[in-house]
């Protein structure tokens, strides 16, 4: 293989720890920094903080390239290209808190041959921002943005086999040197203005959460009038224009991008002076959608007063543990609300979900959570919960009801053992 650019990547979190792996897989040398002492000590004992399939084990392959420090100086001596990959998490306000990009900013030296590769999701302008704080300060720092697309869960094969790759750069070496970064994986590579691929980070996230949100008020027609939303998806996905990505209802979408880029690009679109009317609808029926579950469990049950409902999955989606804005979240503290006990369990994400989930019994199983449940709710769609024995499963409950928040399940096996089962969406099909 030939040589590769050494780079440094600041931040190790999800988007960073992935960026470092892919590219120390595509041949470069990785200076990785973090303030985080312990999690740096971690990674250099060879432990993953995070869940990532395949992350462990490329770590691993590639951990002669991988450096890990809390100190820049070895990575601004090593590496002329700096990928920041720090939060920027949602403020009060719905703007994003730019906090830790700014304290990057800062800490950069005078240099005039070095550039910053912006990863982290910002609002379009950050980079004229940035760009003339360099200018002010006399720093010479090059700019480029350069979103990621990564889905938790399949990070690590996003990052290998991306849709495209979006570079937003002023047309100088810097923009030249990420994109033959790239070169090798063989995508479309779209160079642009910096404004622009900041755009298109919001602006795709935001419409993938206006698909998700519109099929899941498909669905909720589909309940009132009988039609089955699984079959109407299929029929509506077989449309080039439209496509079967992102048609699958349920319970509402989570994470770390979808709700803080949707709100981001609102309150962008406010700040500018314009009411992004359609956005305000997406985030309205995502939290319809949570509201529902709870509506059926009343339907089915009655008051929720001493019921005991098990929530199967915590994680905002399966192959992760992470639990932000996951909709389990929600539906614990509404269903305590209601006056439910709540027993839960995820697979992984129990270890991140028990600090956020105050009175919620973790079990150690599906069985476990749902033995004594008067009802079952499937949150998140691990593939585990294909494999439980609903006759075993219907022995141990105080109740029959299965709502089955993601359609995850066979709905003809859970009512095969004597129970009711009740998807989202379904209205025409008896299975």
């Amino acid at each position: 293989m030939a040589d590769r650019e050494t780079i440094g990547v600041i931040g190790t979190g999800y988007v960073g720890l992935v960026t470092a792996a892919g590219f120390a897989e595509l041949g470069s040398d990785v200076w990785c920094v973090d303030i985080d002492a312990d999690k740096i000590e971690r990674l250099k004992a060879g432990e993953v903080p995070i869940h990532e399939p395949g992350l462990e084990e490329i770590l691993k392959r590639n951990a002669h390239r991988l450096h890990f420090t809390t100190d820049l100086a070895p990575a601004l001596e090593a590496a002329r290209l700096l990928f920041v990959a720090v939060g920027t998490p949602p403020t009060h306000s719905g703007d994003a808190d730019l906090s830790a990009v700014n304290a990057v900013v800062d800490a950069m030296p005078a240099s005039n041959s070095h550039a910053l590769v912006m990863k982290s999701t910002v609002p379009v302008g950050t980079g004229v921002t940035v760009k003339r704080k360099f200018a002010e300060s006399g720093k010479g720092f090059s700019y480029v943005s350069c979103p990621e697309f990564l889905k938790e869960g399949s990070a690590l094969k996003d990052f290998l086999n991306p849709d495209r790759v979006v570079i937003g750069d002023d047309g100088d070496w810097a923009g030249d040197a990420v994109a033959a970064l790239y070169a090798p994986l063989n995508a479309p590579i779209q160079r642009t203005d910096i404004a622009s691929a900041e755009m298109v980070k919001l602006a795709s996230n935001a419409f993938l959460a206006t698909k998700i949100s519109f099929i899941n008020e498909i669905a909720n027609v589909c309940e009132e009038t009988g039609a089955d939303v699984v079959e109407v998806a299929k029929g509506m996905g077989y449309d080039e224009r439209i496509g079967s990505a992102f048609l699958r209802p349920g319970i509402g979408f989570g994470g770390s991008c979808f709700p803080k880029d949707v709100s981001a690009l609102k309150q962008l679109a406010g700040n500018s002076g314009y009411h992004f009317q359609l956005l305000n609808s997406v985030i309205e029926v995502n939290e319809l959608q949570k509201r529902r579950v709870v509506g059926k469990l009343e339907k089915h049950l009655g008051t929720l007063i001493g019921k005991r409902i098990a929530l199967l999955g915590l994680a905002f989606k399966p192959d992760t543990d992470d639990m932000r804005e996951a909709s389990s979240l929600v539906l614990a503290a509404r269903l305590q609300a209601a006056g439910a006990e709540v027993s839960a369990f995820d697979p992984i994400a129990e270890e991140a979900a028990r600090p956020l989930l105050s009175g919620v019994e973790m079990a150690e199983s599906s069985m476990s959570a749902i033995s004594g449940a008067d009802a079952v709710v499937v949150v998140t769609e691990w593939s585990e919960f294909l494999d439980i024995d609903w006759v075993a499963a219907a022995a141990t409950m105080n109740g029959v009801t299965v709502i089955d928040g993601r359609n995850h399940l066979d709905g003809g096996s859970v009512r095969a053992a004597g129970l009711t089962y009740e998807g989202v969406g379904r209205g025409g099909d008896p299975s």
